[in-house]
C-alpha cells in the first residue's frame, strides 16, 4: 500500500465514509493513476480535465458515474492532498434524472419459479421483499430478522443511516428453510471462500444475471432491479409515498416520485382533459376525409 493511499483510507475513516463510498472512491483514485502511470501527487488539473474527457469520450460513461468520478479525484485533492480544487478549470456535470428500471410482477414469479438453488432463491427473494440495496443485503446477518417483531434490522443504510423495515410472512417462512439448511451464523448470506466476510457483491450480480438468462428475459436483471420492482409493485397497490421513502431509506421524498413516473397502472389511470370535452360525434365520411 502506497503512503497516499493509507493517508486517503485514514482520511475516508475520520470522516466515517461507508465502505461502499470508500471503495468506489479509492478505486477511482486508483484508475487515475494508472491512467497517467504515476502518482497523483504529481498530477494537477489539467490531467483531470483530460481524465474526465476521456472517461467521456473512450468509456462512454454516463453524468452521473462521471459525477462519482470526479467527487473521488475532489476527495483526494482537497481532504488529503490538502489542495484547493480546480473549480475553474473541471466543470460539474450536470447530473440527468434517469427513471428506474422495473420488471412485471409475473416476470419476478417466473425467475422464482425457474431457480432451483435454494441460496439463489432466497437472495432474489429477499431482494424484492425488502427493496434493500446489494449492499444492505449482503450486510445483513442472521440477528437482523426479528421474527418477534416481524421486522427486518438495517444497521448498513447508506449514509450509515439504520432503518427498522416490515419482515413480510412468507419470506420468513422461506427465510427459516434457508437456514436449516445453511445454517449461517453471522452473515445471513456469508462468502464461501472468505471465512466470517459476506458474500461478494459480484456473485449476486452473476446469479441474478443468470436468471434473467435462465427465463429468457431480453431486459438485464441486476439485484437493484428488484428494489425498483417492489416499489413500484407496492405503489400500484395503493402504499402512500412516505411509507415507500422509509422502505427504501430515501432521505428525499423526491427520490421516492420517481416511481409515480414508472407506474403504469398508475399512468394508464390518468384521464386526459381532452375526454371530458362535450364534442359532436364525427360522422365516418367526414373522419376519412380528415384523416
Amino acid at each position: 500500500m502506497t503512503p497516499l493511499r493509507k493517508r486517503m483510507i485514514e482520511e475516508l475513516q475520520l470522516r466515517n465514509l461507508s465502505p461502499q463510498t470508500a471503495r468506489i472512491y479509492l478505486n477511482a483514485v486508483e484508475r487515475f493513476a494508472r491512467h497517467f502511470h504515476a502518482s497523483p501527487e504529481h498530477l494537477g488539473p489539467e490531467q483531470i480535465r483530460e481524465y474526465l474527457l476521456y472517461l467521456i469520450n473512450q468509456r462512454k460513461i454516463s453524468a452521473n458515474s462521471l459525477q462519482v468520478h470526479r467527487a473521488a479525484l475532489h476527495f483526494l485533492y482537497v481532504k488529503t492532498l490538502k489542495q484547493p480544487w480546480f473549480d475553474d478549470q473541471i466543470a460539474r456535470a450536470k447530473r440527468i434524472p434517469r427513471l428506474p428500471d422495473v420488471i412485471d410482477a409475473p416476470a419476478v414469479a417466473n425467475l422464482l419459479n425457474r431457480t432451483a438453488n435454494l441460496l439463489h432463491w432466497t437472495i432474489i427473494a429477499t431482494l424484492y421483499a425488502t427493496a434493500l440495496r446489494l449492499d444492505e443485503l449482503l450486510h445483513l446477518q442472521v440477528g437482523d430478522i426479528d421474527s418477534p417483531k416481524m421486522v427486518i434490522h438495517v444497521r448498513e443504510g447508506k449514509g450509515r443511516v439504520p432503518r427498522d423495515i416490515a419482515l413480510s410472512p412468507m419470506l420468513l417462512q422461506r427465510l427459516r428453510i434457508y437456514c436449516r439448511q445453511y445454517r449461517p451464523k453471522q452473515w445471513l448470506f456469508p462468502s464461501r471462500q472468505l471465512a466470517n466476510e459476506p458474500m461478494d457483491q459480484r456473485t449476486v450480480r452473476y446469479l441474478c444475471r443468470k436468471a434473467g438468462q435462465r427465463v429468457g428475459l431480453k431486459q438485464r436483471i441486476h439485484p437493484h432491479l428488484f428494489r425498483h420492482a417492489c416499489a413500484t409493485h407496492m405503489l400500484e397497490a395503493g402504499a402512500d409515498l412516505r411509507t415507500i421513502q422509509h422502505l427504501l431509506g430515501h432521505a428525499d421524498i423526491r427520490t421516492t416520485a420517481r416511481y409515480l413516473h414508472v407506474s403504469a397502472r398508475m399512468i394508464q389511470a390518468i384521464q386526459s382533459p381532452f375526454d371530458a370535452l362535450p364534442l359532436s360525434p364525427l360522422a365516418e365520411e367526414q373522419e376519412s376525409r380528415r384523416a
